[in-house]
């Protein structure tokens, strides 16, 4: 009889939004730990889509677990155009290099601080001492909550405020280039095809908000066609 020598893989916890930076992560993560895939709907417009992305993310990268959680606060409070029908999603500025350079009225306030608390949470309870979160700072809206030291401070708090802190987020993805993600998921398999990057639409991505130029601009960048469905009338070719 053939023994198992192989020793069981850590665990950790994804947070897993389903756009094209968390793909990347799940299937980054994949690679050397048994996954934990943590899900929120959060009354964003593209909720269903989000969730039905990022359950296909989580089965073809092999997660252990898909954790769907849905979370009323910030549609009730509003003040994101992503949550508040009052509020319009806006086309991406004309010039590409100005998108980052205010914090744009899609930012969620203080969104990432409540999906991270979340998964600290289930850390805890899994045993497992990573979370995953494909944060971006570079070629990005400019939210605050995903830049370096954002993670630094809650690194901090985790270790001040959980039983053994010793629960470690990482951001592999923070430093790189949209165009650099691209290619990494390329080599990794990432389910591309299935991810989604759009603020308003479902059945096509809108091609004109910032997260479509971005992704859209990282794809042309990288030499790799985007597999998922846009708009005709309002995708940016150049």
């Amino acid at each position: 009889m053939t023994m198992n020598t192989n020793p069981p893989r850590p665990r950790a916890v994804l947070c897993l939004s389903g756009g094209m930076d968390s793909c990347v992560c799940a299937a980054l993560a994949a690679r050397d730990y048994d996954v934990y895939a943590l899900h929120f709907s959060y009354g964003q417009r593209t909720e269903a889509r989000e969730l039905r992305s990022a359950t296909e993310i989580a089965r073809l990268t092999g997660a252990r677990e898909f954790f769907p959680l849905k979370m009323d606060l910030f549609r009730r409070i509003g003040g994101s155009a992503l949550t508040d029908p009052e509020i319009e999603v806006p086309a991406a500025p004309a010039e590409e290099a100005a998108i980052g350079s205010e914090i744009p009225v899609t930012y969620v306030p203080f969104r990432n601080a409540h999906f991270l608390s979340a998964a600290v949470s289930w850390a805890e309870v899994l045993g497992a001492k990573t979370i995953f979160i494909g944060a971006v700072e570079q070629d990005s809206s400019g939210y605050p909550d995903c830049r370096p030291a954002y993670y630094d401070a809650f690194n901090e708090l985790i270790r001040r405020g959980t039983k053994a802190g010793d629960i470690r987020v990482v951001t592999p993805l923070i430093h790189m280039r949209k165009s650099e993600i691209v290619r990494l998921g390329v080599e990794l398999g990432a389910p591309f095809h299935v991810s989604w990057s759009c603020y308003s639409g479902e059945d096509e991505a809108c091609g004109a908000c910032e997260s479509c130029v971005l992704r859209l601009r990282a794809f042309r960048e990288a030499g790799a066609q985007d597999p998922i469905p846009y708009a005709a009338v309002s995708h940016r070719s150049g």
